[in-house]
């Protein structure tokens, strides 16, 4: 299927080939008819590609301290790296579909296939969607007309914030799509509406949806309209709509309010105040989120947990459907609106309409055919990038998972280690193509089970979410690959018993399945070089770890229990498995304790082992980005050795030993990748054994639980 994508890199728009996107959970699979183009946030986000290196870091200054300070901790090949890899992936571009249900995900009750339905999917053929994301369109509702929808959703979530009452005088300030939509719906609820725009199409347009007008580039001047449109009283509110970065829009909305007026900003603007334009007048202000509450909930969005009505009465979804409601009762237009209609092919013609300066208002964008297939076969789900190599007999290699660290990280390393990469499997398509692009992968699918069922594959490189591990293994175990499988290895103890029974079902078919978990610390060339300083120390050892891991909001995938089963199970397991490598000796006791807070994510582990061992793995995640990420400090016989960042070993009271520093940071990677794949090659035992894996999955699933092993 086609889909735009755009970079963020040179600025490109492009109409690109890729997979159907899986059928999901909670989710509608939808065939678009049409999509709006967001005129304000896409052409931004267009303008942001095409800029320099120079104006990108002058748009983003908060962005180039977090550069600066990873130069200063990580080095400046290693942040070099990190920038390029941000701004290579292609960014899926729309938020205003409509189209026509062709498959319903488990779990959904309200929607059924053939409904016509609005959502804030992709510019694509197909887009997988939430059920609270969409909502059904009206039998009197076009599809152009409805394309309109989620826009007028956030013009309406603005104005619930303003609460107009009947006969209320409100400025609309920036007449653009969601500024025109907004005068409509103002004029609905009984207002007087005055427009300001410096463009005097959109405001004849305005004018015939029945507000007052006034153009400053023409001479007009907003103050003195205001002043006469509310009667010498000052507006009741303010709604800003316009994009700009100018603090111009709210000085000049907190002069035209009245005492105790109410501004809201929907749109984007300088957000410099005085304190006396508001505080003289007691003046309130906020910023609108979006299409409403429930934006940016995972809860709400993509587990479909819906707000109780009585509480929330306007929703995301519910402000769908009351702006499809006026459009069907013709008291919403957007017949004057449109201006441009492109295929989805022509979509780059598009963007430079949008981008050139040229007049433009509503641009849409026109999929071949709205007719519904009997079903999406499983062909539309897999694309062939390239010819499969020949003549190599070397094991076949498939990614399931290309998200940041897939791509930025592994991927690479099991290029480097020279691994013939087959196929790369994602939900959504997009980031399975630029893998697939980037890194040579033969094909690209959403469907995991082509991975699985291809017999070219050998072993299986899992990084997903956290909570689809265990079962990608076990999958993997009965289709008898070998699994590379990202950490954590299993949530909980049930997933755990899963993956060990699934593993003595293919021992028992003859298939002896690899387990490597990507516990890349213990395979640094820092880390080497001290086991090799510690066969003269045969005693036990001390250690101290300390991560100064930063802070990762609590409403981050990461931090649900379900999902990514929180920081301690998902990565604190790095570092108790680089003491469990140094140490030499199997895991006897641990104890975590945990600093009070909301994400609970900042702990200090204890650890005990069978030779006497001892460490301590300090988990902070309330410390500054400004500061080393990463520190091992060891001491053995008389003897200490420190790991900087994974950028420098230190010793002290070595015999011949004092420093010994890398060009740029190293945390192994690349040789925890080698290492599985000469194992895959040759039939060996896997580079951890799977005894050290369980044993550690198992005991960072009961600390996180019970706080102690």
């Amino acid at each position: 299927m086609k889909q735009i994508l755009q970079s963020l890199a040179d600025g490109k728009t492009e109409v690109a080939e890729v997979p159907v996107p899986a059928s999901r959970r909670g989710h509608l699979l939808i065939r678009s008819a049409v999509s709006l183009v967001s005129t304000g946030t896409e052409r931004m986000l267009v303008e942001f590609g095409r800029a320099g290196w120079i104006e990108k870091a002058k748009q983003q200054p908060e962005k180039v301290r977090a550069v600066l300070d990873k130069v200063r901790t990580d080095g400046l090949l290693a942040t070099l790296d990190a920038v390029r890899g941000k701004l290579d992936q292609p960014l899926p571009l729309g938020y205003c579909n409509v189209g026509t249900v062709v498959d319903v995900g488990a779990g959904v009750a309200n929607f059924s296939v053939g409904d016509r339905v609005v959502s804030n999917g992709r510019h694509a053929e197909v887009v997988a969607v939430p059920t609270n994301l969409c909502a059904r369109v009206p039998d009197g509702v076009s599809n152009e007309s409805a394309a309109f929808t989620v826009l007028g959703a956030i013009a309406l979530q603005g104005i619930r914030l303003v609460q107009p009452t009947l006969g209320e005088s409100v400025v609309v300030t920036g007449l653009g799509l969601i500024g025109l939509l907004a005068v409509q719906l103002l004029r609905a609820n009984g207002c007087r509406v005055l427009g300001i725009d410096f463009d005097e199409a959109k405001l004849a347009i305005a004018a015939a949806y029945g507000a007052d007008v006034v153009n400053p580039s023409a001479g007009g001047d907003p103050l003195a309209a205001a002043e006469a449109f509310s009667r010498g009283r000052g507006v009741d509110a303010v709604l800003i709509t316009a994009s700009t970065t100018s603090n111009e829009p709210l000085r000049q909305a907190a002069h035209m309010c009245r005492k105790r007026g109410r501004i809201v900003l929907v749109g984007v603007a300088g957000l410099e105040l005085e304190r006396s334009d508001f505080y003289e007048k007691e003046l309130t202000f906020q910023v609108s989120c979006s299409y409403g509450p429930g934006r940016y909930d995972p809860s709400y969005e993509e587990r479909g947990v819906d707000y109780p009505i009585g509480f929330v009465r306007w929703t995301e979804q519910r402000n769908f459907e009351a702006v499809l409601d006026m459009m069907s009762e013709s008291r919403l237009s957007t017949t004057d609106l449109v201006t441009h209609r492109f295929t989805v092919a022509d979509a780059p013609a598009a963007y430079d309409t949008i981008v050139g300066g040229g007049p433009s208002l509503g641009v849409l964008i026109q999929y071949p055919t709205a007719v519904v297939p009997a079903s999406i076969g499983g062909h539309e789900r897999t694309l062939v990038v390239r010819p499969r190599p020949q003549g190599r007999t070397d094991p076949g290699v498939a990614f399931i998972g290309a998200g940041n660290y897939a791509t930025a990280v592994l991927a690479p390393a099991f290029v480097a280690a020279g691994a013939r990469l087959l196929t790369v499997a994602t939900a959504n398509g997009v980031s399975g193509v630029h893998a697939a692009r980037k890194f040579g992968f033969a094909a690209t699918t959403t469907d995991a089970g082509a991975v699985f069922d291809d017999p070219n594959v050998a072993a299986v490189v899992v990084s997903t979410r956290h909570d689809t591990h265990a079962d990608f293994v076990c999958r993997a175990f009965a289709a008898g690959k070998h699994v590379f499988v990202e950490k954590p290895l299993a949530l909980t103890l049930e997933e755990l018993a899963a993956i060990e029974a699934a593993r003595a079902a293919a021992r028992q078919q003859g298939h002896e399945p690899l387990l490597m978990v990507g516990f890349n610390r213990r395979f640094s060339p820092l880390v080497n070089h001290l086991q090799r300083l510690l066969e003269a120390c045969p005693g036990p050892r001390a250690m101290t770890m300390t991560i100064n891991a930063g802070k990762i909001p609590a409403g981050h995938w990461t931090q649900d229990s379900e999902t990514g089963g929180g920081r301690i199970v998902g990565e604190a397991c790095h570092f108790v498995d680089l003491m469990r490598c140094l140490a030499g000796s199997p895991l006897t006791a641990a104890t975590l304790q945990r600093m009070a807070g909301p994400t609970r994510d900042t702990a200090v582990i204890t650890l005990g082992f069978a030779n006497g061992s001892v460490g301590a793995v300090n988990y902070l995640a309330n410390g500054s980005k400004a500061y080393p990420k990463e520190r091992l400090e060891l001491f053995a016989d008389g003897r200490v050795a420190v790991i900087d960042n994974f950028r420098s070993l230190c010793g002290y009271g070595w015999p011949g030993f004092r420093r010994q520093r890398l060009w740029r940071q190293d945390k192994g990677q690349r040789e925890c990748a080698g290492a599985f794949m000469r194992a895959v090659a040759g039939g060996g035992a896997s580079p951890i054994p799977y005894e050290e894996v369980v044993e550690i999955a198992a005991a960072m699933i009961r600390l996180d639980a019970e706080g102690r092993v």
